[in-house]
């Protein structure tokens, strides 16, 4: 019979109450305003995110990878074993206590990956590291439990409209990657990937979640002129 639930912590947002919860040894969910937002035991969309992400850009000398949301740790673990040991990783989460969390109860979870000396935590919102950046990173993750959603006529949406999109564009270096989960597929937000001069790929990994889905979008290199042609 499964155990139930036990409250380990919960902080107050905007959003709603922020809760932890336990049960038995190793599973836990974090839940807001009493939404299941991530648990322990489906992670497989989380992981195939950082894998996707960091893979294409992980023999680079030092790569340097942004994250915007820390969760239980399993993407932020995902993308330390997928990248070298010179590698940098820059995690923007809003809420401290998830950080607190991280290094916490929930590190026996990923090996206390918020602790390895490659990963600088940022209390923020990723929005801010990515419009201060031109050309930083090499691959930008977002793990959010908003996902990409159609646009609305006189809305702009801060983090994944056509806006954002340019500066994140502009963020990457060339070839860089910038991966999203989704909840489910978003045919609008794929045409953004593709207007913003994205090559975009749809990726459903097995295991996360019945229709969750990681967009991958690869900033392409600018294509060469041809030679002039001498006289």
């Amino acid at each position: 019979m499964p155990r139930a639930f036990t409250l380990v912590d919960k902080v107050e947002t905007p959003e709603g109450l922020l809760e932890l919860r336990q049960s038995g040894e190793r599973h836990f969910m974090i839940t807001i305003g009493g939404r299941v937002l991530m648990t322990s035991q489906l992670t497989r969309s989380e992981t195939a995110l950082a894998q996707l992400a960091c893979q294409p850009v992980r023999e680079r000398p030092a790569p340097r990878v942004l994250i915007g949301g820390l969760g239980l740790g399993f993407t932020l673990r995902a993308a330390l074993d997928a990248l070298p040991r010179k590698a940098r990783v820059d995690v923007a989460e809003l809420n401290p206590s998830v950080e607190r969390w991280c290094r916490g109860p929930l590190a026996v979870l990923t090996g206390s990956a918020v602790s390895d000396p490659r990963v600088h935590v940022r209390i923020g919102n990723v929005t801010q590291l990515i419009r201060a950046a031109a050309a930083r990173y090499d691959a930008i993750i977002l793990d959010l439990y908003l996902g990409p959603e159609d646009e609305k006529r006189g809305r702009i949406d801060p983090l994944f409209g056509a806006e954002i999109l340019k500066k994140t564009h502009a963020a990457l270096t060339l070839g860089g990657v910038y991966a999203v989960w989704s909840e489910e597929p978003n045919a609008q937000f794929e045409e953004r990937l593709k207007r913003t001069g994205f090559s975009v790929k749809r990726e459903q990994p097995r295991g996360g979640g019945p229709r969750h889905t990681v967009y991958v979008a690869t900033k392409k290199a600018a294509a060469r002129r041809p030679a002039k042609q001498r006289a």
